[in-house]
């Protein structure tokens, strides 16, 4: 039946329905409609106020916003030994965390996609997803509670008892996109492997790697922005460690200078796109 026979006998919901089936793009547009209004309006909207607000400024006295252009939030941030400090160790214990995950990660994906039956894989999915279903303050304090001087592993708090909590929290997202990886690449590409010679590293090297490297990325993404933005678990376990999250948590809230805090939240914001656009020009974002 022509589109012409269609809409003389149903009217203006056949006119519509085949208005949209000869123009795909409309249709894509039209579906895609209601999900970019809201990331442009609750993501990026929240990201321009915060940038906004960072060029304002606090009164001393009142606590009040001051909403006169100034740099002096920037200032004081760029100039400030103890900013610096604390950025760079932020980005350190973001970058452990994810290479910790990375290295935990791989081996248990790669024996859920490739090594275990299809009813086996189910079943670790699912034991990978549990921790999930726990609450993060529970989990953060169950670490808590075996890294202090009585616990189970007794190691205090500081540092290395905030890069193992966040290794832990974060781990479920670095294995399912790898999991997901792995799961595509055909199993054929491993016999031809095996059949040409290649060892096991080799054909790690050769085949497993750059083909996996797409969900390494997407895992990547996952672990060290959620550990370069984390507050929660510095305060748990940290000790008297700081990082990005806790001084914009302290100035929104202890010091009540919230054009401070936005100008540090921008911080980790610049450190991932810096870290995006690196990820972009390997190509690895266009084979997600």
């Amino acid at each position: 039946m022509t589109d012409s026979a269609v809409v003389g006998r149903s009217g203006p919901r056949a006119r519509a329905a085949a208005f949209l089936h000869r123009h795909a793009r409309t249709r894509l547009a039209l579906l895609l409609s209601a999900p970019l209004a809201w990331l442009g309006l609750a993501y990026l909207g929240a990201l321009a106020a915060l940038f906004v607000t960072a060029f304002w400024s606090a009164d001393t006295f009142t606590g009040d916003l001051v909403k006169t252009f100034t740099w002096a939030n920037f200032h004081d941030l760029v100039t400030g030994e103890v900013y610096r400090t604390i950025a760079l160790r932020s980005l350190g214990v973001a970058v452990a965390v994810t290479l910790i995950d990375l290295v935990v990660a791989f081996p248990m994906a790669f024996a859920m996609a490739k090594l275990a039956s299809p009813r086996a894989q189910r079943w670790l999915v699912i034991l990978v997803l549990t921790p999930l279903w726990a609450s993060y303050l529970v989990k953060a304090y169950a670490w808590r509670v075996m890294l202090s001087s009585g616990g189970l592993l007794g190691w205090g708090y500081g540092l290395g008892a905030t890069v193992a909590t966040l290794s832990y929290l974060w781990l479920p997202y670095m294995i399912l996109p790898i999991y997901a990886g792995l799961e595509r690449l055909p199993n054929s590409l491993l016999d031809a492997a095996g059949d040409l010679g290649a060892r096991g590293w080799r054909t790690f090297r050769t085949v497993v790697w750059p083909l996996s490297f797409p969900a390494v990325v997407a895992g990547s993404i996952f672990t060290f922005s959620l550990s370069l933005g984390d507050y929660i678990t510095v305060k748990i376990v940290g000790g008297k460690s700081q990082l990005i999250g806790n001084v914009v948590y302290d100035n929104i809230g202890a010091a009540n200078n919230l054009p401070f805090a936005a100008a540090v939240a921008t911080v980790p914001v610049v450190i991932m796109l810096v870290y995006l656009a690196a990820v972009r020009r390997t190509g690895a974002l266009e084979n997600l």
